[in-house]
């Protein structure tokens, strides 16, 4: 319905930022509709929210990348060793905090007397990954910086501490099973944060010119609509036509994906009730989401990385 809105005049301007009252009854309609739907409707949207939840998940781990990039030249853009000490600082207390965690994770999730070596496969495997990023970061042919290795990595380890956290209570090797209620709320806590924050980012971003989600005549093309330095020139606000500042079209296939997501956290990745069934985001559905995240962060980064060697022919 909001495809191809590329000017405030057009009426779908004004569905989209107003008619809230009507908004909110619709809402309130929809969500006691949605308690007669029959099961097999329920099934089909929880088998579709699965592969939105994943295009959700990297949305993220683009939007973490891009920040963590343009933090980075921001920083180094200054070229003052005040400014270079600030981005060693944070790289070194980013990979502290990193080794730590792997620290803590061998403690709770490969007890002694177990055999764990699945958990202790993905701490390695992430470990791995954290020296990988800092040898093709400081590659002389890369030519890279620290710091975005230094925070994928802590999030890295962090989304493998999620995943861990998520294991079934009963397991023998999650350490973690007698504090599941507070756990699991944290975890869902932690989560649902996430979860708004990169939505209500991803939808501002979207204003970019370099995407395939901002209209060619937005007058913020080719400038994010979260600006990195916030130097906006007053002229050029004042000359500013009336088009839209971001696609509204992806505004709300965003939130979409975002809900998907929120309903897959709540349900644990599954509307079958079983052992872990009463908490939030337990069984190894949530597990394997995590890990796999994670791999694929990696993934990203390094291809971030050695993508402008491989085809110095193309801008990236």
């Amino acid at each position: 319905m909001m495809i191809g809105v590329k000017n405030q005049r057009d009426p779908r301007d004004g569905i989209h930022h107003g008619g809230w009252m009507m908004k909110i009854i619709c809402w309130c309609l929809l969500v006691i509709f949605m308690f007669f739907l029959p099961n097999e409707i329920i099934s089909f949207y929880e088998s579709i929210s699965k592969f939105g939840s994943g295009f959700f998940l990297l949305i993220q781990v683009v939007l973490l990348l891009d920040f963590v990039h343009g933090w980075n030249d921001k920083w180094a853009g200054y070229d003052e060793q005040f400014w270079y000490i600030a981005l060693f600082v944070v790289s070194l207390v980013c990979y502290v905090a990193a080794f730590a965690f792997s620290g803590v994770l061998f403690h709770f999730f490969t007890p002694s007397g177990h055999d764990c070596g699945l958990n202790t496969f993905f701490i390695v495997v992430t470990l791995i990954f954290a020296f990988l990023f800092a040898v093709v970061a400081l590659h002389p042919a890369v030519n890279g910086s620290i710091l975005p290795a230094a925070v994928i990595s802590l999030y890295c380890m962090y989304l493998c501490y999620s995943g861990l956290a998520s294991e079934p209570r009963d397991y023998e090797c999650n350490g973690l099973h007698a504090h599941s209620k507070a756990v699991s709320t944290g975890t869902l806590t932690l989560g649902l944060v996430t979860t708004v924050l990169s939505v209500v980012y991803s939808a501002v971003r979207a204003g970019s010119s370099t995407t395939l989600l901002s209209p060619p005549s937005s007058p913020r093309a080719g400038k994010p609509l979260l600006p990195l330095d916030n130097k906006a020139e007053e002229e050029e606000e004042k000359e500013k036509s009336k088009t839209v500042t971001y696609s509204y079209s992806f505004f709300h296939i965003i939130f979409s994906l975002a809900s998907m997501y929120s309903a897959m956290i709540l349900t644990g990745w599954s509307t079958s009730v079983g052992e872990s069934g009463r908490l939030v985001d337990v069984g190894w559905p949530s597990v394997w989401v995590r890990i796999v995240t994670g791999w694929a962060t990696a993934a990203l980064y390094i291809w971030s990385l050695a993508a402008p060697i491989l085809f110095p022919e193309r801008e990236f």
